[in-house]
């Protein structure tokens, strides 16, 4: 029987190849793991606000009505508009609540005005401490 004889005074050979059989068993556990956790993830559930559900008109309501000319006009309880200033406004709602703080104010604006007005409305009535301000819509007609 012939001997084997290795050449090279015994060294082995580097490998230069990347043994890819533990990268795969790790991805396929990662995918296994993300399939069984993925329908158990609930997704937030948002509750938007409607139009048109409402369950009746407040008794008393002050509107702060934004015009095209974004002049303010101040109505309470469909009586006649008069036009108030931005700085006097939180003051005159104030004085038309009588005290109380859970009267509502709704913002009415036409379709043309800027929306950085009705915010600088709803703003200042916030600062000045009105709790309930709204936003007045029209309902889409059916």
């Amino acid at each position: 029987m012939p001997a084997i004889v290795s050449r090279g005074g015994g060294r082995r050979r580097s490998m230069n190849e990347i043994n890819m059989v533990p990268f795969i068993d790790v991805m396929l556990v990662l995918l296994i793991i993300f399939m069984v956790t993925a329908p158990l993830i609930t997704t937030g559930v948002v509750d938007l606000p409607s139009v048109g559900k409402s369950q009746q008109r407040p008794q008393s309501v002050i509107e702060v009505v934004v015009g095209t000319d974004e002049k303010l006009r101040l109505k309470l309880d469909s009586q006649e508009a008069v036009g108030v200033a931005l700085p006097q406004l939180a003051a005159k709602v104030r004085d038309s609540q009588r005290g109380d703080a859970n009267v509502p104010v709704v913002i009415s604006a036409d379709k043309s005005v800027r929306y950085e007005t009705v915010v600088k409305v709803m703003d200042t009535l916030q600062r000045a401490g009105v709790k309930r301000v709204g936003l007045s819509v029209k309902q889409a007609s059916s």
